[in-house]
């Protein structure tokens, strides 16, 4: 069947041929006219390499696209910023239970920092910067090991990701051309160091079943005791609010929710405590402050020993010293008035 050639427009087929081929003269000689000369140098050289990496996302070992690599970035930054957090197992809890017991720590860790405010003390507001969120343990384990024992060089890598010849993260190597290492969290060279340190941490006991986390930006005892007392409350060192203080925490639903939290332990700059570590650095008296302050007192004490030790020597040889000149004093005494009677 042969092809079908539509007709032209009867705008243009009602003009003339030979005015058709001036037109269309005069257009590329318009458009040559408008367009300058391109340079020598545009022309031959090449056009820049296509990026297949953003500069600010090296290539790594592990799909970033992945919602399992974006929560392993998430987490092993949040280890590294975070010098103080609570680990707490959660069973089954219901959204309206979630809600009440997030308002009540809310409500008690604003009314700390309100007590904080003092002419001496500066505003320190911490109550938003504490979160309590849910994680994926496997995944926050892994970031745990990667954060714990895995320690790249300090010096930076060279290797540019914008360059084309750089391999995809299907088959990104340990080292590149260069000798520099990728070290960031993704990377293979960090899923090799953590390969086999899964039970080498000491909180990989803990590392199981549903978990949540409790962060603070600071180490605050203050902020802790408020919310030990309201998610985890012991007396005497951390009571239950009463209800007439704090009618909202006796709700049936917070009650419930109470019930199917659980303290398991907790991570101070870098450190693992267990549940009574973790009530210890709750209970300190007056915070931070006041453990300096207790650390002021007992440098002082030691000085004061020290000094009364090494000044007791000398006070002895003193004493000793005078008290033998007193006595050679009184024998030449004597033996003067002796003499003047014999004479």
């Amino acid at each position: 069947m042969p092809p079908r050639i539509h007709p032209p427009s009867r705008a243009i087929a009602s003009i003339p041929k030979k005015r058709r081929h001036v037109r269309s003269q005069r257009q590329y000689a318009t458009a040559a006219a408008i367009t300058p000369a391109a340079p020598h140098e545009q022309m031959t050289k090449s056009p820049p390499p296509i990026a297949r990496y953003p500069p600010t996302q090296p290539p790594s070992y592990k799909p970033p696209e992945f919602r399992k690599s974006q929560l392993l970035r998430q987490y092993a930054s949040l280890l590294r910023s975070t010098p103080l957090m609570l680990l707490f197992q959660h069973n089954n809890l219901k959204a309206n239970e979630w809600v009440g017991i997030r308002r009540e720590l809310s409500a008690a860790l604003q009314k700390v920092d309100a007590a904080r405010v003092s002419p001496v003390h500066p505003p320190e507001p911490l109550a938003d910067a504490i979160k309590m969120q849910i994680i994926q343990t496997g995944i926050f384990a892994a970031a745990l090991r990667v954060v714990e024992f895995y320690k790249p060089e300090s010096r930076p890598s060279t290797l540019d990701p914008t360059d084309p010849s750089t391999p995809s993260s299907a088959a990104v190597p340990v080292f590149t051309q260069s000798g520099d290492q990728l070290t960031h969290t993704l990377s293979k060279a960090a899923h090799e160091a953590v390969a086999d340190t899964r039970t080498a941490h000491a909180l990989a006991p803990l590392l199981s079943g549903p978990l949540c986390l409790l962060t603070f930006p600071n180490v605050s005892p203050q902020h802790m005791k408020a919310a030990l007392s309201i998610l985890s409350p012991s007396p005497p060192r951390f009571p239950a609010p009463t209800r007439r203080a704090n009618p909202g925490w006796h709700d049936a639903a917070i009650q419930s929710g109470l019930q199917k939290l659980l303290l398991l332990g907790a991570r101070v700059e870098g450190k693992v405590f267990d549940l009574e570590g973790a009530k210890w650095v709750g209970s300190i008296d007056g915070g931070l402050d006041g453990l300096r302050a207790q650390l002021v007192a007992m440098l002082q004490g030691i000085g004061g020993g020290v000094t009364n030790t090494l000044e007791s020597a000398g006070r002895s040889i003193y004493f000793t010293a005078e008290g033998r000149r007193t006595m050679l004093e009184d024998e030449q005494k004597e033996a003067s008035r002796e003499t003047a009677k014999q004479k």
